[in-house]
């Protein structure tokens, strides 16, 4: 990925705001925007940030990094050892930056996960079921996005970059060696999400 200008300075603390297909909020992670590579845009948190959804409010112990990749179908989130869970990636729908300058996306249900004892794994397969059709989702977007899971399943268990612990180290480096510290957010899953339309991505 080429430098853009329109790219906040790394280290900028904003929000990667997530909803659902129809609209309502989802997790809110407060983070620092890292930088870019070839590979996307990457995005931090450090141990002590706060995650947020309606009715649930965690602190993090461990650092993270989040990839927010140009095809906007998924999010790739590493967790730094010694964290049970190494990748943990949401398979999306629209993840971009919003007009207002900051991450968002649809959460789609389905997530790849490599977890320290049951391996590299697709989860939440029911709920995926169960909001296809409550949601409607279109099936071309069913299809699409369920052969991405199953190739991102193998692109993590072969670890290919971006997945693998080298890619990884580099951005926690950069996280680690940010001047200040996040400070607690407020909790606002009120906020309404500006001109954001389930559209495609840019492919």
């Amino acid at each position: 990925m080429t430098a853009d200008p329109q790219r906040p300075a790394p280290g900028t603390r904003m929000t990667f705001r997530w909803r659902k297909w129809d609209g309502s909020p989802h997790w809110r992670h407060d983070c620092y925007y890292l930088g870019s590579d070839d590979w996307g845009d990457w995005f931090g948190q450090p141990a002590g940030s706060h995650s947020s959804r309606p009715g649930r409010d965690v602190v993090i112990d461990h650092p993270d990094v989040t990839l927010l990749p140009p095809s906007g179908d998924y999010a790739l989130t590493m967790n730094a050892p010694p964290h049970s869970t190494r990748v943990y990636i949401d398979i999306a729908w629209d993840v971009r930056w919003s007009e207002e300058g900051e991450p968002t996306g649809i959460d789609m249900d389905l997530d790849v996960v490599d977890h320290a004892h049951r391996g590299v794994y697709i989860d939440d397969r029911d709920e995926w079921d169960e909001h296809r059709a409550a949601y409607g989702y279109p099936l071309d977007i069913v299809e699409r996005l369920e052969k991405l899971a199953v190739d991102l399943e193998r692109r993590v268990t072969a670890h290919e970059a971006p997945f693998d612990a080298a890619t990884a180290a580099h951005w926690f480096g950069v996280l680690a060696a940010l001047p200040r510290e996040p400070e607690v957010p407020a909790v606002d899953h009120a906020r309404p999400f500006v001109g954001l339309r389930p559209t495609p991505p840019a492919c």
